[in-house]
């Protein structure tokens, strides 16, 4: 099954992102944990991590631009019986000393 991933906030201030880097191309394959892309805001830099196997299928949002929101950054495509609640990437920046992001 085909999903659009849209941008997250994470931070309560965080209104956008820059897609920093895209670390699958779309026709690639991933397997859970994998760094799909990676964002920046004015506080962190953050790979995000596939929640799931699949294939990326679109780029919504180029490298370097900036986007909203819920707005859609790229579609994945997934199987059916794909489990959608796994691992949440760590965070890492200026507010993440320690070594361990914060969920």
């Amino acid at each position: 099954m085909q999903l659009t991933l849209k941008l997250v906030r994470i931070g309560m201030s965080m209104e956008e992102a820059t897609i920093v880097r895209w670390c699958k191309r779309p026709g690639d394959t991933f397997v859970t944990g994998d760094a799909l892309y990676e964002i920046e805001t004015e506080k962190v830099s953050q790979e995000v991590a596939a929640t799931a196997d699949g294939t990326m299928v679109e780029w919504c949002v180029p490298e370097g631009q900036s986007v909203a929101v819920g707005e859609r950054v790229c579609v994945v495509e997934v199987a059916a019986s794909a489990d959608l609640t796994g691992p949440r990437p760590e965070r890492r920046g200026a507010g993440n000393q320690g070594g361990e992001g914060r969920r």
